[in-house]
């Protein structure tokens, strides 16, 4: 193959490119649930990050905390009516915030320019909406960040973990076959979604949902704990499917130019 090289990284939003530690969404779907009574542990609003949102809820109203709270609340089972209105509360609450969470995460804008400067064109994919979409893009860009395109699961009409999102991409910037495209996220749904599209996946571990920190929280974990934290969240990346697993955006035109290696090979 003449160009047997990587030409398309496709970035997740929150928790990868902008928004240390997906805090936009987990903030949100917290104050939502809180609203109804029903209180959830960090890890359990985590687990389904990188999801269709109304899918994210369904999750979040299935698992074994949820479900019991809700029904003991509501002497009865949730259905779509309760999917329905926990959604448009979550939709309008984090229409209003989401703005302020949108700042690229450090090493965002000057990796996205160094992979640019390679030619490669910088594709995305997200969990959010393209309404959302709308007040996330400009306060990125006015931070220097910018993506060619930006899919969204109403735009395509699938989410994560379907490959459709990433096809998309592909098809809207002219990019195949799949094996030239790297998906980059912080989520297992980032990973299974590369993975179904038959494109490299790369989980990272700095800022990422995955890990579940803050900045704080990050800089001034003792180093041992940091580690613990780390390779939990890098055996559940390979889990999912991950061909890589990198420290932070920093290392990604690293790991890009080993899968150039092995695509020559």
């Amino acid at each position: 193959m003449e160009n047997n090289k990587t030409e398309m990284v496709v970035f997740d939003w929150a928790g990868t490119t902008v928004d240390y530690g997906s805090a936009a969404p987990h903030t949100v779907f917290d104050r939502v649930f809180t609203n109804h009574s029903i209180h959830l542990t960090p890890e359990e609003i985590d687990k389904p990050m990188g999801m269709e949102k109304r899918a994210h809820i369904r999750s979040l109203l299935s698992c074994p905390s949820g479900a019991a709270q809700f029904e003991q609340i509501n002497s009865r089972r949730w259905d779509e009516k309760d999917v329905d209105s926990y959604y448009e509360e979550f939709e309008k609450t984090l229409y209003d915030v989401v703005a302020e969470f949108s700042s690229p995460i450090d090493g965002t804008v000057e990796t996205v320019n160094l992979l640019r400067s390679k030619g490669l064109k910088i594709a995305s994919t997200t969990g959010y909406t393209s309404q959302i979409m709308e007040r996330v893009i400009p306060k990125a860009r006015e931070a220097g960040y910018e993506a060619d395109v930006v899919m969204t699961p109403d735009i395509v009409g699938a989410s994560r973990p379907t490959p459709f999102m990433i096809f998309a991409c592909m098809q809207k910037l002219n990019v195949y076959p799949p094996c030239h495209v790297v998906k980059v996220g912080d989520t297992v749904v980032d990973m299974q979604e590369g993975k179904n599209a038959g494109a490299w996946s790369i989980g990272i571990l700095k800022g990422s949902n995955l890990l579940g920190l803050t900045e704080e929280q990050y800089e001034n974990m003792p180093v041992e704990e940091l580690s613990a934290l780390e390779a939990k969240a890098t055996r559940i990346y390979y889990e999912a499917g991950a061909d890589y697993v990198i420290d932070s955006i920093h290392d990604l035109p690293a790991a890009i130019d080993e899968i150039n290696s092995r695509l020559c090979r």
